[in-house]
């Protein structure tokens, strides 16, 4: 019998995970241990150098080969284009922001309703867009068909929108202009469809989602934030057409939202095949979304109830549902370690 590499066998995990075969409900990463991964860039590699992103993208994948090789958990190599949350927006004109230390963002475009008419959708040739292509298919070049890519830094349709129309206006907007409001959105949803057909289309299905870095056979992964910013009526009027519409298209949804949205999270059920649901807030929202969605979504939360040993926590109290667990390591012993406990718990023989 020929024994499966490490990267097969953890994608068979993770398929198991997505549709429920095998018994597998638990998978999971733990970080650190060597460097800490998913890696961040150094400063140097934005916004223009794509030489730079290309290196340091193929320096780090080779990292997380060299990791895979002594690491017993489910975590997947890839590469990594490198964005921020502006990209869209800088697609549409928004001039951009340039953080000294971080992913750049995007500057508002427009502060009127007026506006939104005199917006076309961009090309994908535009220099914001092509540049990813551009990256991408480099690295897929270096790494063969089975390099799998992370997914850019995707924003829902209304977050891209929520960029190019200063904040300010554009929530008084829905109430007082609400047709420009769906006619922005709209234009957000079309150009963001067409990029993510074209990144499908070249790079596979499988993916690696934009944040956090887990393993997507297929679907779309976004961010979800403004929703925490309206009620349940606005988020159903204004966000849920989009998301369901693009579940619809890609086959599925993966959501990252680090909001205040506990009031939104019957609305998150509405969903159409909401795959996966990551929370990002302090341990008490936590402990919540795991009680809430329970089966419903895989779980990728940040933010562990205080001082829980997680696997026995989640087993208590959300027992059928099914999860990513992600924990840190501070040396490689610590993190092999925590593997061969976190594998027993995963594979179902405590």
């Amino acid at each position: 019998m020929t024994t499966q590499d490490p990267t097969s066998a953890a994608m068979q995990r993770w398929h198991d995970l997505f549709n429920r075969a095998n018994g597998r409900r638990r998978v999971f990463c733990v970080y650190g241990g060597d460097e800490p991964l998913p890696p961040i860039p150094n400063a140097e590699a934005f916004p223009e150098n794509k030489t730079g992103r290309i290196e340091n993208a193929w320096q780090n994948y080779r990292q997380m080969l060299d990791r895979r090789s002594w690491i017993g958990d489910d975590s997947i190599p890839f590469a990594d284009v490198y964005t921020g949350t502006e990209i869209f927006a800088h697609a549409f004109g928004c001039g951009v922001y340039r953080h000294e230390n971080s992913n750049p963002s995007a500057r508002p475009l427009i502060t009127r309703a007026s506006q939104v008419a005199l917006l076309k959708v961009p090309s994908l040739d535009c220099p914001p867009l092509a540049v990813l292509f551009e990256i991408g298919d480099e690295l897929r070049r270096r790494g063969g068909a089975d390099l799998i890519m992370k997914i850019p830094d995707i924003q829902s349709p209304v977050d891209i929108a929520a960029l190019i129309w200063n904040k300010t206006d554009f929530y008084y907007a829905m109430i007082d202009a609400p047709e420009a409001v769906h006619e922005l959105a709209t234009k957000c949803r079309q150009l963001l469809t067409a990029f993510c057909d074209e990144w499908f289309s070249r790079y596979g299905r499988a993916f690696i989602a934009h944040y956090p870095p887990y393993y997507m056979p297929q679907g779309l992964t976004l961010s979800e934030d403004e929703i925490g910013c309206v009620n349940r009526e606005m988020a159903e009027e204004f966000f849920l057409p989009h998301l369901n519409a693009l579940s619809d298209h890609f086959g599925g949804l993966g959501i990252h939202c680090c909001a205040n949205a506990r009031h939104q999270w019957d609305t998150f059920l509405k969903i159409r095949n909401l795959r996966v649901l990551n929370i990002t807030q302090g341990p008490a929202v936590t402990a919540d979304a795991y009680r809430f969605f329970n089966e419903k979504v895989i779980h990728v939360h940040d933010g562990q109830p205080d001082g829980a040993d997680m696997p026995a926590w989640i087993d208590a109290n959300a027992p059928a549902a099914p999860v990513l667990l992600r924990e840190v390591a501070a040396t490689r012993e610590e993190a092999i370690e925590k593997c061969a406990r976190l594998r027993e718990w995963a594979d179902g023989k405590w």
